[in-house]
């Protein structure tokens, strides 16, 4: 039997040397490359970028 437990009550917390390292890929110029291989200037570029949330149909609705 599997037990259910609440997320919100239960905290989980990682020591540094059990987190692993995600790295970033972007599309440029029609390929993907890491940010990691990015100079420094491109790097601070990508991220300053502002995200967007598509809005639906009914946040057009007033």
């Amino acid at each position: 039997m599997i037990k259910s437990t609440d997320v919100s009550t239960n905290s989980i917390a990682l020591k540094d040397s059990e987190r692993t390292r995600v790295e970033t890929w972007t599309r440029v110029m029609g390929y993907h490359r890491p940010i990691t291989a990015f100079n420094p200037g491109k790097q601070s570029e990508h991220a300053e970028r502002l995200h967007f949330v598509e809005c639906d149909d009914l946040c057009n609705q007033t």
